[in-house]
């Protein structure tokens, strides 16, 4: 008999990123048992995948966390247990409060989990910083599109892709020569036509991971300086030639670039940065989705 134990704390191999840590904790027979943490707030999602036939079974061990189905939401404490075989649609859960659980699935999973998204995710931070922004501007957008994303009532599905695409929104800008990213005034005409290329570059890098979900991202990244009047890039789309993440995303980034010290600027408050985000209603931006995001003004940081 083969006994292996695993003492507190040890794991094969383990990724993280702001909110989560998942653990890969033993496997064999291509079946993974993996530790997840989860901080409060944070939101997990279970997903079809073509061809992925295998058994997944989550364990709750601490904390609470909510199932966000469309009719009700089911709540997982200490001791529960939830477990499906083939996956047919997004289910998406929320840590209500800092959670742990056991998650085992049959077939492996942790390297297409990690690794693709590790690297994107180092990406959009080193950009975040290049480009005179704090270091949690990613993740700012990411929990701002998420919350008007809900106010919206976006499907499981659509709440994830805003997700991703809301971390990743200019993760192009790596394309970007550094001079013209840094520059301190006025950009020349042809360093805007340079600088505009970032949308058209994130969708590329993305669409290059060869995984579908990140595609579908790429495809929201690339829209998210579209504009509702149709003089926006790279296309020209106008009203709801726009994806509505790439519409929420458009509106947020640009609430948090008012409001967010810059090299350059100071950050504007917060009440003036909403009266500019309604006077551009029905031109920069989708005039429905600017009376739900005014609406959430109070929660907004």
């Amino acid at each position: 008999m083969d006994i292996k134990i695993t003492r507190s704390g040890e794991y094969i191999e383990r990724f993280s990123t702001k909110g989560l840590v998942i653990s890969h904790i033993c496997s064999g027979d291509g079946t993974e048992v993996i530790h997840h943490k989860l901080e409060a707030g944070f939101r997990w999602y279970i997903a079809p995948e073509e061809g992925w036939l295998a058994l997944e079974y989550a364990h709750i061990l601490a904390g609470e966390l909510v199932w966000k189905k469309q009719d009700e939401d089911v709540v997982l404490r200490p001791g529960d247990s939830i477990s499906a075989y083939m996956i047919t649609e997004m289910a998406m859960f929320v840590a209500s409060k800092d959670t742990e659980f056991l998650y085992v699935v049959s077939r492996p999973y942790f390297h297409n989990y990690s690794g693709s998204i590790q690297k994107l995710f180092d990406l959009a931070v080193k950009i975040e910083e290049k480009d005179g922004y704090t270091s949690d501007h990613c993740d700012r957008i990411k929990r701002l599109s998420v919350l008007l994303g809900e106010r919206l009532g976006l499907s499981p599905y659509e709440m994830y892709i805003l997700s991703l695409a809301g971390f990743l929104h200019d993760i192009g800008k790596t394309q970007i020569p550094e001079h013209i990213l840094n520059k301190p005034n006025k950009l020349t005409d042809e360093e805007y036509e340079q600088m505009k290329l970032h949308t058209t570059y994130g969708k590329q890098l993305l669409h290059d991971t060869g995984m579908p979900d990140l595609r579908i991202v790429g495809d929201v990244v690339e829209q998210h300086h579209e504009r509702y009047d149709g003089k926006g890039y790279p296309h020209g789309l106008q009203g709801d030639q726009i994806s509505k993440p790439a519409a929420i995303i458009s509106i947020v980034d640009a609430y948090d670039a008012m409001t967010i010290d810059r090299v350059y600027q100071k950050g504007r408050p917060r009440d003036v940065a909403l009266q500019e985000i309604e006077r551009c209603s029905g031109s920069m931006y989708h005039p429905e989705i600017v009376k739900v995001f005014l609406s959430i003004g109070d929660q907004l940081a």
